[in-house]
Order: C-alpha cells, then structure tokens, then sequence
C-alpha cells in the first residue's frame, strides 16, 4: 500500500502525516512492509494527482481527502480490508 500525503510541508500537512502513521501504528502495520508513507511537496506532482486543496491524502492513488486534516479514527477506516 503506497499512502502519499500531498502539500508544502506547513503545520496543517505536518498534522495529516502524523496522523497516518499514528492510525497505521495503531492498526499494527509496519512502515516498509504493510505501507510506504511519501510525502508530495511539489505542487506539479500533486496536481496531477488531481489534488487542488492540501493537506491530501491518496491511498494506491485513490485520493481518500482533501483539504482538510483527517481523524486517526477516519484514516484507520480507510486503511481497513474492504469486505
């Protein structure tokens, strides 16, 4: 699983990015085996992304939000096996 947080790198980006490692910490998965966490800094990368708004996050290039800070709690959802 490839997890991007997308932005310049400013307080509100900083925040999403250590809430998705708290929520993979949480669910017990291992950084380098279950998911690689990357940070999109560069504003023509993550606009081809289609993010428009930051922080944004993209899970296998799905974007899960944007531009708002997302929940540990909402981000262990999206990190859960779809039934």
């Amino acid at each position: 699983m490839i997890i991007e947080v997308c932005g310049p790198g400013c307080y509100r980006c900083q925040t999403t990015e250590k809430n998705v490692l708290e929520a993979l910490k949480e669910l017990g998965r291992q950084i380098g085996d279950d998911a690689i966490v990357t940070k999109v800094k560069d504003v023509t990368m993550f606009r081809a992304r289609g993010v428009l708004m930051t922080p944004a996050v993209l899970i296998d290039g799905v974007k899960m939000c944007e531009g708002r800070i997302p929940e540990v709690q909402e981000i262990k959802k999206w990190l859960q096996p779809q039934k």
